[in-house]
């Protein structure tokens, strides 16, 4: 019984060297600075500095919006849906029939859409620059979570890489046979959701067979040891001071603005 991995070329990305623990807790203490407020000064700040580290995350503006897009695309709903129920506040800008927006509700969506990128962006960087071997390592070393959970975390994560050529094969096929033909919104929206009930009958297959064959391999009994060493080095320390310090700089902003709207307050 065998099961196929991908195995992923490690990336010689400048966040890559440094140890995932380090770059989660940057992401986190962004994070918690950005879901305090609502306003557009901070997200749009810490928008502007993450950006400029994709770079070190090997990562460029086009691959981004590639990898990308579906967070666009959540962060213009979620900002359109702000604009339209937020209180109508200022000057009147756009009125049809119930469809009101003003600038203080278009000025709340914006800063929530800014706001939801600007949150979402530090894990893309995390993801991008990350091997999933690193993380499993540090989590288990580091954080001395239970090896089971580590472990299966980290068959999880070789495995997604699969779904993205699992889909392609699947729509190949499905078009060979002549499956998911015709024009329309709905005969393509039909389409999909077969081409999708297909590809999680075949990952929970797949999930199925990976997990016998690792218990068969006793992944799951006994004390467990690591073929590498997670550790620190003054790289991690720069991850962490840059963190907090992007975090720094958009709340500063904010408040020198007059933008600073916390949701506490």
């Amino acid at each position: 019984m065998s099961v196929d991995i991908v195995a992923v070329p490690r990336s010689t990305a400048w966040l890559a060297q440094a140890n995932p623990l380090a770059k989660l807790g940057a992401g986190m203490a962004l994070t918690i600075v950005l879901l305090i407020s609502v306003d557009w000064v901070s997200a749009t700040s810490a928008l502007i500095l993450e950006c400029a580290l994709l770079p070190l995350a090997g990562l460029s503006l086009r691959m981004l919006l590639i990898r990308g897009w579906p967070i666009l695309m959540a962060a213009v709903v979620g900002g359109y849906g702000t604009a339209l129920l937020a209180p109508k506040t200022g000057e009147l800008l756009f009125s049809l029939g119930p469809v009101t927006f003003t600038s203080g509700s278009l000025e709340a969506g914006v800063a929530i859409a800014l706001r939801g990128l600007a949150i979402a962006l530090p894990g893309v960087i995390v993801l991008a620059s990350t091997d999933p071997t690193d993380l499993a390592d540090a989590l288990a070393q580091k954080l001395r979570l239970p090896h089971r959970f580590v472990l299966g975390a980290l068959a999880a994560m070789r495995l997604v890489g699969l779904l993205v050529t699992e889909w392609q094969t699947l729509g190949m096929a499905r078009r060979a046979r002549g499956v998911g033909g015709g024009k329309g919104l709905f005969r393509g929206l039909k389409a999909q959701l077969g081409q999708a009930m297909a590809l999680l009958v075949q990952a929970v297959r797949r999930a199925t067979r990976l997990a016998t064959t690792m218990e068969a391999k006793g992944f799951g009994a006994g004390a467990r040891t690591w073929a590498r060493e997670s550790t620190y080095s003054q790289r991690d320390l720069w991850v962490v001071v840059g963190g907090v310090l992007i975090a720094t700089v958009s709340v500063s902003a904010a408040v020198v603005l007059g933008t600073w709207n916390p949701v506490f307050g």
